[in-house]
Parts: structure tokens; sequence; C-alpha cells
């Protein structure tokens, strides 16, 4: 079943590769022919349209008028509201007289690296006979 399945799918792509071919030469053929001049199209006949009917005039509506509210009740008046407390004076207590601490001014230098590698020792190879 499998083998049938890779059949047909090869004899797929070679049909269509063949096709492709022949497509490819009928596009060849065409751009090398020589233009054929294009067939020129008859006038077509003017038609007169009848005039536009004219617009009627509508009548104007007439609205009835809108009608009145009626008066809204007023709200009672409210008593005044009572007088805010005083608020108490604060004060703050004094800051201390510790002196702040100091920013250092110079950057610490950085240890050298060395830029050699130290060799290490092997062992010597063994004597050939």
């Amino acid at each position: 079943m499998a083998a049938f399945k890779y059949c047909f799918l090869l004899s797929i792509i070679i049909a269509s590769s063949l096709e492709s071919f022949e497509m490819s030469m009928a596009a060849r053929h065409l751009l090398q022919a020589p233009a054929a001049p294009l067939p020129t199209l008859p006038s077509m006949p003017k038609v007169a349209l009848p005039p536009m009917p004219s617009i009627p005039t509508l009548p104007q509506a007439t609205l009835p008028p809108l009608p009145t509210l009626p008066n809204q009740p007023t709200l009672p008046k409210l008593p005044p509201l009572p007088p805010m407390p005083a608020v108490p004076k604060v004060t703050l207590p004094p800051l201390p007289s510790n002196p702040l601490p100091t920013i250092p001014t110079t950057i610490p230098s950085i240890p050298n690296i060395p830029s050699t590698i130290p060799t290490i020792p092997f062992p010597s190879p063994p004597p050939s006979n």
C-alpha cells in the first residue's frame, strides 16, 4: 500500500514537471511571436435618457407645542453645621545633631591581574623500545 502511494506521488510530480515544461515553451513561443493588432471596438450608440421627474413638495408637519412641566417642590432648608473644633498646634522634636556620614571621594585601586599563565609541569613520556 505504501509503495502504491509513493508511486502515485512520483507520477504526479513527473506529470506536473512535464506540464510546466510545455507551459514554459508555450510562453516562450508567445513572447517571440509578433504582436497582433488589437481589434477595434464598435462605438456604442448614444441613448437619450428620459428627463428626471420633479421632486414633489411635501406638506410641512405641524408639531403640537411641548407640554409645560409642573413646578417642582422645593427642598426644606437644612440647619447650619456646627463650628469645627480648633486643631491643636503640634511641635516636632528637634532633629539629632549627629553629623552625616562622609562619602569617600577616592576609588580604591584594583589589584593587578597577572598577564602570563604559569606553566604546569608534565611527567616525562615513557622511554621507547
